[in-house]
């Protein structure tokens, strides 16, 4: 098995991207990270830098300005990175579709993983989503 892969089952490290949000989903994520709902009982932890990060959690519909800062972000994190689309923004636009400021949807930027729909999603939702993709990497290695 990889070790890079090994290190993801064991303790991911998650970095936060919202690209154009109204905020709703960013603070579900920051919910994730209380005492109630205790993401870092499966070994996730917020990194402070996408280069050490193994998951990207994208918030927010990808405005003509955050698209390519998205693909960047994405482009600087180190492989395999699992991008997982979180609210109902980034996975189909919402109610921002065929806005001025909406670009593409957000996998047409960068290929995502794992969608949780939602506006905003239940932090349980990105609990369960994130740990449904370490299981898929679990069960492919």
């Amino acid at each position: 098995m990889n070790l890079k892969l090994k290190a993801l089952l064991k303790s991911p490290w998650v970095f936060h991207v919202a690209t154009g949000s109204c905020n709703n989903c960013d603070i579900e994520i920051i919910d994730c990270l209380t005492p109630r709902y205790d993401i870092e009982r499966f070994g996730m932890v917020l990194a402070g830098s996408i280069r050490h990060a193994d998951i990207l959690l994208c918030t927010g519909i990808v405005t003509k300005q955050c698209a390519p800062r998205l693909k960047r972000a994405y482009e600087q994190a180190p492989k395999p990175v699992i991008v997982v689309a979180i609210g109902a923004c980034a996975c189909s636009q919402g109610i921002f579709k065929d806005s001025y400021t909406a670009t593409v949807p957000m996998d047409q930027v960068v290929p995502v993983d794992v969608y949780i729909p939602g506006c905003p999603p239940k932090p349980e939702a990105i609990i369960a989503g994130v740990t449904k993709v370490i299981e898929k990497i679990r069960k492919s290695s």
